[in-house]
């Protein structure tokens, strides 16, 4: 494992993946919908991103917003999925799903044999499992090779006491990456509290539409976005530097 830690930035499209690499990060994590807490992207922008960005680029696999917990036609689309970013050549898939009562679904290993060779990341699904201890000890079963983590709370600060546990308990057999309201104002001290060596952030700002008329009558559509700020991705690179 590298001395250095590692930046780990959440793209909800080409443009923030790009702002990602010039920024700085060390990998992507790629998605669609952030705001809903992230699903798949589409084939159209998987193709594009792997063929302009150059970083790691690792795929979020998650067929809708909501729960975590998936009926047989959704597990077969996250295995198709998981199927087409190892054939579209991406370095990794972010999976996760948990059973009714809270634990890490075993069909997970079916993911993560889809995945091959490629890396694969468990996503904040932990954070809503019922024992966060139990599930840790059932993700390392599967073979992932990190975890996505608030310590089960609203934010990683506010989770830095039970993630630094969960550093503690995997022991370097899987690394524990902090991640949620992460942004450079507060990394030194997430880094500081939870002796993680992989942080996770959007390091989002408001990218002003470009549009001359707006219909006033539809307020329901908002014209403005959210996009990854290469500025705030070199604040949090640098933070880490210094850490």
């Amino acid at each position: 494992m590298s001395s250095q830690p590692l930046l780990e930035i959440a793209a909800g499209s080409l443009a923030s993946a790009l702002a990602a690499q010039e920024g700085g990060a060390d990998r992507v994590e790629l998605c669609s919908s952030l705001a809903e807490g992230g699903i798949t992207p589409s084939q159209g922008m998987l193709a594009v991103v792997r063929d302009r960005v150059r970083i790691p680029v690792y795929v979020l696999v998650r067929p809708r917003a909501g729960d975590f917990l998936y009926d047989e036609a959704e597990f077969e689309i996250m295995r198709r999925d998981v199927e087409t970013c190892v054939q579209l050549g991406f370095e990794g898939v972010v999976i996760g799903a948990l059973d009714a009562d809270g634990a890490v679904d075993p069909r997970c290993r079916e993911l993560v044999a889809a995945a091959g060779n490629a890396g694969v990341t468990f996503h904040r699904a932990i954070d809503a499992s019922a024992d966060l201890r139990r599930s840790l000890d059932a993700v390392m079963a599967l073979g992932c090779e990190r975890v996505l983590t608030s310590g089960g709370c609203a934010n990683a600060l506010a989770g830095a006491a039970v993630i630094a546990g969960l550093v503690e308990q995997a022991a370097g057999r899987i690394s524990i990456m902090a991640g949620a309201g992460i942004r450079s104002q507060n990394l030194a001290e997430v880094v500081r509290l939870t002796r993680a060596h992989e942080f996770h952030g959007s390091a989002r700002a408001v990218h002003r539409s470009g549009m001359r008329y707006l219909n006033p009558a539809l307020k329901d559509l908002p014209p403005d976005t959210e996009r990854t700020s290469v500025d705030e991705v070199r604040a949090m690179r640098r933070e880490l530097s210094e850490a």
